[in-house]
C-alpha cells in the first residue's frame, strides 16, 4: 500500500490567508521529504474555508520546493473553465513538473462556485463530460482546432499561421496525457464505471463511510472490465482523516475532540450539506436507514478519522483495507494545523512507522496464503 497526500484544504475562516497558504505549502514540502507518493489539492474560488482558489497555481509554488513527489489537482471543476484553458495550463505544468502533473478533474461540488459560474441550473456532469473530451481532443489533433459541442466551441481556423507558431495550443509532456484522476463520493456510481472504462483513476473522499467506498472499488473494477483492461484495484485511492502520535491520550485529544481541528473539519461540511446539499448526509450514515439528524460531528469523529498510536492506526488502516478491498494507495488528509508540532509528528510517524508496519502485515499474509 503506498501513501498519498489530499487536501482540500479547510481552515478557520478568521486565520490569516498568508499563514495558512503558507502551512499548507508547507505540508506538501514535508510529504516529499518523508516520501509521500502524490499530493493532491484542490481548489474553490468563493469559499473562506477552503481558501485555494487555483490549484494549478498553488501546485505551481512548488515545482522547485519539491524533488519526488507527484503533484495533482484535487481537483480542477471543468465546468467552471473553458477548455482551452485547462488543455493549455495543464500542458504548461506538466512540462513545468518535468512529468510529476496528476490531472484530477470534477464536475464541482460548492454550491456558491456553481452559482457564481452561472451553471446552477445546467447537468453539470455532462458539461464536464464535454470539457475533457473537448481538451483531449485538442491534445490530440493538430491545429487548426474546429471543434463544437454543446457548451463549447474551439476554432483557430480563421486566425492559425503555423509558420509563426500562432493559434496552436501546447501538448502535455505525458503522453498522450497526464494520469485523469477523479473522486468518488456516491455508492454503486455509474460514473465510477464510466471513468474506469477511460482508464482514468479514482479517489473515494475521506468523508465518505467505508461500507459504502466498498462499492467504489466494485464499481471501478467493473469499469476497467467493460473497458477490456485489466482488474487492477491498486489504481484506486482512499482518502482517510489520520492523526497518529506518540501514545493515545495525546491522539484522543487532538483528533477526537469538536472543538479541534478534525472536529472543525467536519462541522463545516456537515453545516454545508445539511443547508445546500441535504442528500450528501447519506455518506456520512453508518447505516442506510440512519435518520439525519442522528448524523453528528461526534459520530463523524467516532466512525470516519483514524486515531491512536502507531499500532492502533496500522490495526484501523488494516481493518479499512479489510471492509473496502486491495485498493493501492492510502490518502493521508490534511487538516488545519492547529498544533505545529503535533501536525507535523503525525505525517512523520504515517511515513516512517505506520506504513511499513501496514505493508509488513500485507506482505506476511501474502507469504501465507
Amino acid at each position: 500500500m503506498r501513501l498519498g497526500f489530499f487536501t482540500q484544504p479547510v481552515h478557520p475562516i478568521n486565520r490569516n490567508y498568508f499563514e495558512v497558504l503558507r502551512e499548507d505549502q508547507e505540508a506538501i514540502i514535508l510529504a516529499d521529504q518523508l516520501g509521500y507518493c502524490e499530493a493532491f489539492v484542490g481548489e474553490h474560488m468563493t469559499d473562506l474555508a477552503e481558501p485555494i482558489t487555483n490549484c494549478l497555481v498553488f501546485l505551481a509554488t512548488l515545482i522547485d520546493r519539491t524533488k519526488h513527489i507527484k503533484l495533482g489537482s484535487g481537483v480542477i471543476n471543468l465546468p467552471s473553465y473553458h477548455p482551452v484553458h485547462i488543455a493549455s495550463h495543464v500542458a504548461m505544468i506538466d512540462h513545468l513538473l518535468e512529468g510529476r502533473f496528476l490531472f484530477g478533474i470534477g464536475p464541482g461540488g460548492l454550491p456558491s462556485d456553481v452559482e457564481v459560474f452561472g451553471n446552477l441550473d445546467l447537468n453539470k456532469n455532462e458539461k464536464m463530460v464535454e470539457a475533457i473530451d473537448q481538451i483531449i481532443e485538442i491534445w490530440n489533433s493538430e491545429a487548426p482546432y474546429n471543434i463544437k459541442g454543446n457548451y463549447y466551441e474551439i476554432s483557430t481556423e480563421r486566425m492559425i499561421d503555423l509558420d509563426l507558431g500562432q493559434g496552436v495550443i501546447p501538448t502535455p509532456l505525458q503522453k498522450p496525457h497526464p494520469p485523469i484522476i477523479f473522486t468518488a463520493l456516491a455508492p454503486n456510481s455509474n460514473g465510477v464505471t464510466a471513468a474506469a472504462e477511460r482508464g482514468w483513476r479514482g479517489i473515494s473522499s475521506n468523508y465518505v463511510q467505508a461500507h459504502l467506498v466498498a462499492s467504489h472499488l466494485a464499481s471501478f473494477l467493473e469499469g476497467q472490465r467493460n473497458g477490456g483492461l485489466s482488474e487492477d484495484p491498486s489504481q484506486w485511492s482512499v482518502a482517510k482523516s489520520i492523526f497518529v502520535a506518540d501514545n493515545v491520550e495525546t491522539a484522543q485529544d487532538y483528533a477526537r475532540s469538536e472543538s479541534g481541528p478534525y472536529g472543525y473539519y467536519f462541522d463545516n461540511i456537515l453545516k454545508k450539506l445539511r443547508r445546500f446539499l441535504p442528500r450528501g448526509i447519506s455518506f456520512f450514515k453508518t447505516y442506510v436507514d440512519q435518520p439525519d439528524e442522528e448524523v453528528s460531528v461526534r459520530q463523524c469523529l467516532d466512525t470516519q478519522v483514524i486515531v491512536g498510536s502507531v499500532d492502533d492506526v496500522v490495526e484501523q488502516i488494516l481493518e479499512l483495507r479489510n471492509i473496502i478491498g486491495p485498493f493501492g494507495t492510502l490518502m493521508y488528509v490534511g487538516h488545519d494545523w492547529v498544533d505545529k508540532k503535533l501536525a507535523r509528528r503525525s505525517m512523520e510517524l504515517m511515513a516512517t512507522e505506520v506504513m511499513p508496519g501496514v505493508n509488513k502485515v500485507l506482505q506476511e499474509n501474502m507469504a501465507t496464503r
